[in-house]
């Protein structure tokens, strides 16, 4: 297994490009088998998720082909319907595909999927609503077969904004008779780019980014080319590299719209922060301010995908800070590595208590989820000392090339 070596104390400064983001890449890629035709898919990360969601595609019969950052698919010639259970246990993601296959095929066979163990993360959701728009789906020994021969628009009331949910839908609903109504629909910017994407093929989507999303089914679609939006957990990720290090980094490629909420608490505890629409300038405050709280929300509120890089920069904080996960159980899983490294942390159910400390020190630590890893990475990198972070490979499901870009901001890391 690989791991990352830090020496702490280095001052972050320099410039950083922001790739593709994860979460919009990977269900546009599960939206080309839709369009029975080509599909050019630019400024994509080089992760391990989407490497499987290539080798997903590429075993149901696609043409899949990657030249740096660009991704070319070609679903013409579609041949099975069944996901492969190895490759749909290392990826949550990979469930949209449902979505998408009874669009293009009528039916599809999948595992039920796996990714970071970081708490619950049912997908009654999803089926409930293929169900509406008609699908049949028998579950047995961890597989669900799903079936239409002609779904059907209809109006569906999501329980809980969920994303995952909101991208199945409208997959499975753009060529589906006459129209769906999607209300309290996820509102995330990734939402907006599937839309983008659809629309690209010719579906007819109205509304992401609201609550409430329209959906008119159609009957064909064509090639395409789009370009991925920039990722914003990666952007905030750097963001709190530049604060918990008292840096000064610019970052490039950006939404500065998508990251509203990740400012607004980092000006909170003493950055200060330039930007335009595209560019941000970041600069750390010599002693960080602890906050009263932060609170996890569905977009545009705080997203739970910061919450451990945020409680890294706060266990530096001067004062005690509030941190309330509302989004999933099980996700501070971080919080006892971090002890190792002298961050003061108490876990109260869904609340973290942080009592901000003098300084972290460097110390060997593990990290057990995507997220939660990049955590470990920020608290290193302001650490007195060395830290050796195992188990990177969660960390590279997220960030492409993290150690290369934090080495061109003058930290001290290496990969072995």
């Amino acid at each position: 297994m690989s791991k990352y070596i830090i020496e702490g104390g280095k001052r972050l400064v320099g410039e950083v490009p922001v790739i593709g983001a994860k979460n919009a890449v990977l269900p546009i890629l599960a939206a080309t088998v839709i369009n029975n035709n080509t599909s050019t898919i630019f400024n994509t990360p080089n992760l391990r998720d989407v490497e499987i969601m290539e080798q997903i595609l590429i075993s149901i019969g696609c043409k899949v082909n990657r030249v740096d950052n660009v991704i070319f698919v070609d679903s013409r010639n579609i041949s099975k319907i069944k996901i492969p259970e190895e490759l749909v246990r290392e990826m949550r993601s990979s469930i949209i595909l449902m979505g998408a296959m009874l669009t293009r095929c009528g039916e599809v066979e999948v595992s039920y999927p796996g990714g970071c163990e970081i708490g619950p993360r049912p997908i009654d959701l999803h089926l409930k609503a293929l169900r509406q728009l008609g699908a049949t789906i028998e579950e047995s020994h961890g597989f669900l077969y799903c079936k239409a021969e002609k779904l059907k628009g209809c109006d569906i009331q999501l329980d809980f904004p969920s994303v995952g949910a909101t991208e199945n839908i409208m997959l499975a609903a753009v060529k589906a008779e006459g129209t769906t109504i999607i209300r309290n629909a996820a509102r995330e910017p990734e939402i907006i780019d599937l839309q983008n994407f659809l629309n690209g093929i010719g579906a007819k989507i109205h509304g992401a980014g609201t609550s409430v999303i329209r959906i008119d089914g159609v009957d064909s679609f064509t090639s395409v080319e789009h370009t991925i939006i920039p990722d914003r957990i990666v952007a905030g990720t750097y963001m709190v590299a530049s604060a918990i290090t008292g840096g000064e980094v610019i970052l490039k490629n950006i939404e500065v719209e998508h990251i509203q909420s990740i400012i607004a608490k980092l000006k909170e505890t003493g950055c200060m922060i330039y930007n335009n629409c595209t560019t941000l300038k970041i600069i750390g405050p010599k002693k960080v301010n602890a906050i009263e709280t932060v609170q996890t929300l569905p977009y545009p509120g705080f997203p739970t995908d910061m919450q451990a890089q945020m409680i890294a920069l706060l266990s530096i904080a001067n004062g005690t800070s509030i941190v309330t996960e509302t989004i999933f159980e099980n996700r501070f899983k971080h919080v006892e590595e971090l002890v190792r490294m002298g961050a003061n942390i108490k876990i109260a159910g869904k609340v973290a208590i942080i009592k901000g400390v003098k300084e972290l020190t460097g110390a060997k630590v593990t990290s057990k989820d995507l997220r939660g890893g990049a955590a470990l990475v920020l608290a290193a990198l302001a650490a007195n000392g060395t830290s050796v972070i195992e188990d990177t490979f969660h960390i590279e499901r997220g960030y492409d090339g993290l150690e290369k870009a934090l080495l061109a901001l003058n930290a001290d890391i290496k990969k072995t």
